[in-house]
């Protein structure tokens, strides 16, 4: 069943999935509207089921007999309107550097969400700045001892759950050298294009925009951080918000042969972090392991075993075998010695 505007999306500002998708309905000129808060008491009143997990933002889409489903994967949605919605597309027409684009909106979506939880509830600080304003984000009138009681066991919960995103005191560093290198690797990009892939956004922009709301406008520390290192990805951030007003067109994409090598440096970030991660919590899915155990960037790192990694491990290798013999050679050139090509084998 065809779309209707505008697009309901119920979420949070402090949500990075929920600023990637308003931030891309606005480029693309979809007509939208957000309800700001929690999601299950509007489906509860709006009498729809509440999808499996129950993420932000939580987007209201037709299904086949017209009927409205709540649903919060970004990326299968941003495919869907990119089909039914023609203008401005955030998906370049050349299918390789469409895959690089998946590739790199995945690493936003799964690796840097990990900087941006880690950053949020490992420091004390973030912690006690997260917990005093979640909860406001959801009830500004919020009685103060409710909203205190709320920050107790709403940031109890979430420190408990470091773990199963992998932050701890042994991966500590890991994240936050990672981090470092992936803003320093935006400061070089940045100096010579506005966007990841030329002088237009793709869906990857949003994604990373998406949790650099957070890491630049919310939590203390990695905004710190990021004004030290990167100060281009702190004005980006902001530009990125509304872009309604450009005027993107066809030769706005780079040619894949042509990317700049800072680009080809944030793939190898990617490939140094996010790929020996997809790679181990595959095999422990396979194996049936609730924990996976591997070396990255030289170091031991444990963590929960998550089955939705492992689909977006295989999400990738499906992209990647759609394209033509020819498409493929491209993506394989561009990726050797980045790591990214260990995503690719057995494919």
């Amino acid at each position: 069943m065809p779309l209707k505007a505008p697009l309901q999306l119920i979420g949070a500002t402090a949500s990075p999935y929920t600023r990637k998708m308003v931030a891309l309905l606005r480029f693309r000129r979809i007509p939208y509207s957000v309800i700001w808060g929690d999601p299950v008491p509007v489906l509860t009143e709006m009498g729809l089921e509440k999808p499996k997990p129950a993420f932000m933002p939580t987007v209201l889409l037709p299904d086949e007999e017209g009927a409205l489903v709540a649903s919060t994967d970004s990326t299968p949605i941003i495919r869907r309107l990119e089909a039914e919605f023609s203008a401005r597309s955030v998906i370049p027409e050349d299918p390789a550097l469409a895959f690089v684009n998946y590739l790199l909106e995945d690493f936003g979506d799964e690796w840097c969400t990990k900087y941006m939880f880690h950053y949020r509830w490992y420091p004390a600080l973030d912690a006690d700045n997260a917990g005093t304003l979640l909860p406001l984000g959801l009830d500004l009138t919020m009685a103060p001892a409710q909203a205190r009681e709320f920050k107790q066991a709403f940031s109890a919960h979430q420190i408990d759950r470091l773990w199963v995103v992998g932050s701890n005191e042994q991966t500590a560093a890991i994240i936050d050298a990672s981090y470092r290198r992936f803003l320093a690797l935006m400061e070089r990009l940045l100096e010579t294009q506005p966007f990841l892939l030329g002088q237009r956004p793709g869906s990857a922009d949003f994604a990373l925009y998406g949790q650099l709301t957070q890491l630049v406008g919310f939590d203390p520390t990695p905004r710190a951080i990021a004004h030290e290192i990167s100060p281009r990805t702190v004005a980006w951030v902001s530009l990125m918000e509304d872009q309604c007003g450009l005027q993107p067109g066809a030769a706005d994409w780079c040619e894949l042969e042509e990317l700049p090598d800072g680009l080809r440096q944030l793939l190898a970030e990617l490939g140094r972090v996010y790929a020996p991660a997809l790679l181990a919590n595959a095999q422990a899915v396979a194996q049936g392991d609730k924990t996976w155990e591997a070396q990255i960037d030289g170091c031991s790192w444990k963590q929960k075993t998550f089955s939705y990694q492992a689909k977006c491990l295989q999400w990738i290798k499906q992209e990647y075998s759609a394209l033509s013999e020819n498409d493929q050679q491209r993506v394989t050139t561009l990726l050797a010695g980045t790591g990214c090509e260990t995503l690719l084998l057995d494919t």
